[in-house]
């Protein structure tokens, strides 16, 4: 393959990640989808409908991946998720850090875009102060502490640590119809589930549920099949264009918007080039603005008191420390990583789904304490 054509798939690839990314911004938008929301809900006055429809956007993105595995398109074992090293401590600790702050920010990282593009300057306060804590965990000084203390505690599996990869010797079948048959019994009963009752059947959650689902599987295939390279000519290895991480990606909010400012601070730099999660970043803003205004609900919004200003801050760095360290975010590990049926993952959310809990406990507590 010359050059020129890895150039031309490379467009190819940005290209059909930003008009995802910008699908996902406009059904977010219309939906609410939001996971914090989600838990929010749960915990303040029990309405499970936005989690059924978070769980369904979870079950179709792990029936669409396991399915392009059993295809032989994609192998998790390619992915940021399920390599062989499980840092479960990172998971915990990160998961834990981004799920409290993502409720002192008014929403995680793929919130905190969609609410840009609906008017919400204080997301864009979030934006900037959750890139800069995540490039610094990602390069600079909290990556020093974290390499050198949660990053260290891990377990190495002598192959990868998705669920098929990990079953696959003791089922005694191939890896591939193991991934097929996980993906339809896991993801099939996160279906069943989030249809089970008649709010998780609404019109807004089948949209949101099925729509983002179908994204997140979506951008796989871009990065994992049209953007996979089988022998890149420069390095003669297996190559992943328009990848950060070098590996084949789907969507995910944290370290991409920590390479989105590195990007728009740097463009000069010949050596920063677009990648997947750059475009999605801005896709995602662009589909929740065309949305919000095409439908008269843009609107600007700012922090109402220092007390707000200074949630949000302590929320966006939390988010941006955690997130690196958890490796994503609650679409990052919570979707594009548990399609993958990767342990590091579902230790991930699970650790953000209790961060987020133990922060609106905290903020009931401090509501009843103040009355």
């Amino acid at each position: 393959m010359q050059e020129i054509d890895l150039k031309a798939l490379s467009t190819q690839v940005l290209w059909a990640a930003f008009g995802l990314s910008v699908l996902f911004g406009a059904i977010a938008q219309r939906t609410h989808f939001c996971t914090m929301g989600a838990v929010a809900d749960i915990v303040n006055i029990g309405d499970w409908a936005r989690m059924r429809m978070w769980v369904l956007a979870i079950g179709v993105a792990m029936l669409g991946f396991n399915a392009m595995v059993a295809l032989g398109w994609l192998d998790a074992g390619k992915s940021l998720y399920a390599g062989p090293k499980v840092i479960w401590l990172s998971a915990l600790v990160g998961g834990a850090m981004f799920g409290f702050g993502m409720v002192l920010a008014s929403g995680c990282g793929s919130k905190t875009l969609v609410r840009i593009g609906g008017g919400n300057l204080k997301s864009l306060v979030v934006f900037v102060v959750l890139g800069v804590a995540a490039f610094a965990t990602l390069k600079g000084i909290t990556a020093v502490a974290r390499v050198a203390t949660v990053d260290a505690v891990a377990v190495s599996l002598p192959g990868g640590q998705d669920l098929p990869s990990l079953l696959a010797p003791a089922a005694g079948i191939a890896k591939t119809q193991l991934a097929l048959l996980l993906g339809v019994v896991v993801g099939g009963a996160l279906l069943v589930w989030s249809l089970a009752r008649a709010e998780g059947r609404r019109a807004d959650n089948l949209l949101g549920g099925l729509g983002i689902g179908v994204v997140v599987a979506g951008v796989w295939w871009v990065s994992g099949v049209l953007g996979h390279v089988a022998e890149d000519p420069s390095t003669l290895q297996e190559a992943f264009v328009a990848t950060n991480s070098q590996r084949m990606e789907s969507l995910s909010f944290v370290a991409p918007i920590a390479y989105a400012l590195d990007w728009l601070m740097f463009f000069s730099d010949a050596s920063k080039h677009l990648t997947i999660g750059i475009v999605a970043a801005l896709g995602v803003v662009v589909g929740s603005a065309a949305y919000a205004v095409a439908t008269r609900t843009f609107r600007w919004e700012g922090f109402r008191n220092a007390e707000d200003t200074a949630n949000h801050l302590v929320g966006a760095v939390l988010m941006g420390i955690g997130g690196v360290c958890a490796l994503g975010c609650t679409i990052g590990q919570g979707m594009s990583g548990v399609s993958t049926l990767s342990l590091t993952s579902l230790i991930a959310i699970a650790a953000i789904i209790g961060g987020a809990v133990a922060a609106l406990r905290w903020q009931t507590w401090r509501v009843e304490r103040s009355a």
